[in-house]
């Protein structure tokens, strides 16, 4: 942990303060997922339900079962005291991480142009965890893990709704099916 405290310096502190605050209760988010929804057509909807999805699976495991299984205690340093306001939850798995992976990770899997924007987020979200006091770093790698797995289970049942529905315009990763790409392709030739 002292590694992560080395790292502080008032600017990076006041951001990361920033980027965590407003992930508080993932609002972060769902502010995006309402942007997509309102402003990114159809495929932009479907990111925006996909990543809330994920972020509501992750929510569950992370502050359900997995907070139950570690009931591990809050990093406390007398000689560098936590940035932000400590949490009375228990510290593992950090759910700000676990939210942000799920949202991103799934949002960018329906719409893969989003990931250089979400993804380096929600690294920052996860980092700023520890970087405040707030989390040790397994805490984090495990939210991280939660988020992604929260990711594929919705990738997985949205796949499954999408073939029982006979929707032929996506996979259920986001992308067209192989025959769509190979009809365009022969149309366009034509």
């Amino acid at each position: 942990m002292s590694h992560f405290y080395a790292r502080r310096a008032p600017a990076l502190d006041r951001s990361l303060v920033a980027i965590t605050q407003a992930a508080n209760y993932t609002r972060l988010w769902l502010a995006i997922a309402g942007g997509l929804a309102l402003c990114g057509g159809p495929r932009g909807r479907r990111a925006a339900g996909h990543g809330v999805i994920a972020l509501a699976i992750a929510a569950a495991v992370a502050n359900g079962p997995a907070t139950l299984l570690v009931r591990r205690r809050r990093p406390f340093h007398r000689s560098q005291p936590a940035l932000i306001h400590m949490p009375r939850s228990t510290s593992f798995p950090s759910g700000h991480s676990a939210a942000a992976f799920a949202f991103a990770t799934a949002a960018s899997a329906e719409l893969p142009a989003l990931a250089p924007a979400l993804l380096p987020l929600a690294a920052a979200v996860a980092y700023s965890r520890v970087h405040l006091g707030v989390h040790y770093p397994s805490d984090v790698v495990a939210g991280v893990a939660i988020g992604i797995g929260a990711a594929a289970v919705t990738q997985g049942l949205t796949a499954n709704v999408r073939s029982r529905r006979g929707d032929p315009h996506l996979d259920g990763w986001g992308s067209e099916m192989a025959s769509e790409r190979a009809g365009t392709a022969t149309g366009a030739a034509r």
